[in-house]
């Protein structure tokens, strides 16, 4: 699952957020139960794991000079639940960057 957040922002500044804003992500997962960890293997690149009422998913973010990307490994029996994280990933994405 790909999501895009827009930004006007210097891709530095983006990274500055990301970096000091990481913590809160597991305050933003639906029902407020999850385990994030980061780590970041290149300047422009977040990787995450997040783990959640028994599930673990993996995805990173790309910081692009434009957007956020967003690409979460969504297991099969997780999908139905997708429009739900796209939201969720599309609205707490932009908090992380105020």
């Amino acid at each position: 699952m790909r999501v895009a957040i827009p930004h006007n922002l210097d891709p530095d500044e983006v990274r500055h957020r990301l970096k000091t804003k990481s913590h809160k992500m597991a305050d933003m997962m639906p029902g407020g139960q999850a385990q994030v960890d980061t780590d970041w293997p290149t300047e422009d690149r977040m990787n995450m794991r997040v783990r959640a009422m028994g599930q673990q998913v993996a995805g990173h973010i790309e910081i692009e000079q434009e957007q956020l990307i967003f690409d979460i490994d969504l297991p099969a029996a997780l999908s139905f639940v997708e429009p739900m994280i796209a939201g969720a990933i599309q609205k707490q994405g932009q908090k992380l960057l105020r």
